[in-house]
C-alpha cells in the first residue's frame, strides 16, 4: 500500500485527488480595493531630516507613535456600529514624533474620516453631546465608561495615559468619536501645571508648534481637540490665534472645555474659520449623584430652548454610573444624543 501511494504522487500532479474540495468565489482582488480598506504604513526608524524641530536622532526611538504593518483596515472592528480603528493612511503625516493627522490630497480632513454618522431624519428634536474626558489615565475608569456608555458619548483621550492605542481601538469598535485633550496654560502656572508638553503664550512659534506636534501624536483617530485647562491661553489672542490655524490646516475641530467665561476661542475660531463648538455644562465638578442629576436637568433645558448642547464630564464612575442611567430613556424624553461633531457651529 505505501508503495502504491508512492507512485500515485509521483505520477499525478495532485496527490491529494479524490479528497473533497470546495471552489469559493472571489467577489474582489486586492487591485479592486479601495485606500481606505487598504493600510499600507512602512515600519522603520525615521531619517534625520524626519525629526521634529527639537527632536534629536538618539531621541528618536522613545519618540515614536503607535506603529501599524500593511493589513487590510478592520472597519469598526468585527462590531456592528463600529468605527474605524486604524489610521487613514490618506489623512496621515509621518512625522519624527509619530503620526500627524493632515488633509488628504482629495480634500478629507480627519473630521470628515472620523467623524461617527448621526441621524438627520429628524432635525427638530433637540440635541445633546456628551465629552468624557481623561481617557486613558485609568485603566479600570477608561475600561468602566468604554463598557457602560451609548457610542454616541464622546470620549476625549489624554495625552499623558497609558496604552492609548488599545483605548483608542476599543473605544472606536464601540462607535466612540474620539477627540485629543491638549494642556493649555492656566492663570497659575506653574502651581497647576497641566503637563509637561502644556502650550504656553511665553513660548516661541517654533517651540510651540514642536509641542503640539508631540502631542498630536500620541493617538491617531480623532477628529479634533478639547483643551485641558487653559484659561490664560484662551484669553491670549495671538497664541489661540496660531493654535487654531494650525489645527484648520490639519482639518480637525476645536471644543472649548467651557471653564473659562473670559475664552477667545468662539471670537478666534470665527476669523480662522476653524470648526468650533464649546462646553454649555460641566457634569460633575461637585462628583455627587445629586449634583450631577441636576447639571444634566440643566443641559436638558439648555437643548431645548437652543436645539443643542454640550456637556462634559470625568470618566469617574459615578459620573458614567448617573449617565448610563440618564442615556436609557432619552429618546421617549424627546431629545437625542450626537457625537461633538455634530454640535459644529452651531
Amino acid at each position: 500500500m505505501f508503495t502504491t501511494a508512492l507512485i500515485w504522487m509521483g505520477v499525478v500532479d495532485d496527490p491529494f485527488g479524490g479528497e473533497p474540495t470546495a471552489v469559493i468565489p472571489l467577489d474582489a482582488t486586492v487591485e479592486g480595493l479601495s485606500s481606505k480598506d487598504i493600510e499600507v504604513v512602512e515600519i522603520r526608524p525615521a531619517l534625520d531630516g524626519e525629526l521634529g524641530p527639537n527632536l534629536r536622532p538618539e531621541d528618536n526611538r522613545e519618540k515614536q507613535g503607535p506603529r501599524y504593518d500593511l493589513q487590510i483596515a478592520e472597519e469598526g472592528g468585527g462590531r456592528p456600529g463600529g468605527l474605524s480603528v486604524k489610521p487613514d493612511p490618506r489623512i496621515s503625516e509621518r512625522s519624527g514624533y509619530g503620526f500627524l493627522p493632515k488633509i488628504g490630497s482629495d480634500g478629507v480632513r480627519p473630521l470628515d474620516s472620523y467623524a461617527r454618522p448621526f441621524s438627520t431624519e429628524f432635525t427638530s428634536i433637540p440635541k445633546i453631546a456628551i465629552i468624557i474626558q481623561g481617557l486613558g489615565l485609568s485603566e479600570t475608569g477608561t475600561d468602566n465608561a468604554i463598557d457602560s456608555l451609548p457610542a454616541d458619548v464622546t470620549f476625549a483621550m489624554a495625552p499623558y495615559g497609558t496604552d492609548l492605542d488599545r483605548w483608542m481601538q476599543k473605544a472606536r469598535a464601540r462607535g466612540h468619536e474620539l477627540l485629543l485633550q491638549l494642556p493649555l496654560e492656566p492663570f497659575d502656572f506653574p502651581d497647576n501645571d497641566p503637563g509637561p508638553h502644556t502650550l504656553l503664550v511665553s513660548l516661541r512659534p517654533d517651540e510651540m508648534l514642536d509641542r503640539l506636534a508631540w502631542l498630536m501624536t500620541r493617538v491617531t483617530n480623532y477628529v479634533g481637540t478639547i483643551n485641558e485647562m487653559g484659561a490664560r491661553f484662551t484669553t491670549t489672542k495671538p497664541s489661540m490665534q496660531l493654535l487654531l490655524e494650525k489645527l484648520r490646516d490639519r482639518g480637525l475641530m476645536f471644543v472649548d472645555n467651557g471653564e473659562s467665561s473670559r475664552s477667545l476661542s468662539a471670537e478666534v475660531s470665527s476669523e480662522v474659520k476653524v470648526p468650533f463648538s464649546s462646553v454649555d455644562v460641566i457634569l460633575d465638578g461637585v462628583p455627587r449623584e445629586d449634583e450631577i442629576n441636576a447639571n444634566l436637568l440643566r443641559l436638558e433645558g439648555i437643548a431645548r430652548a437652543r436645539g443643542v448642547a454640550v456637556a462634559s464630564g470625568s470618566a469617574l464612575p459615578v459620573t458614567v454610573r448617573q449617565l448610563e442611567i440618564w442615556s436609557r430613556d432619552l429618546e421617549e424624553r424627546g431629545l437625542q444624543l450626537v457625537p461633538v461633531s455634530a454640535t459644529i457651529d452651531r
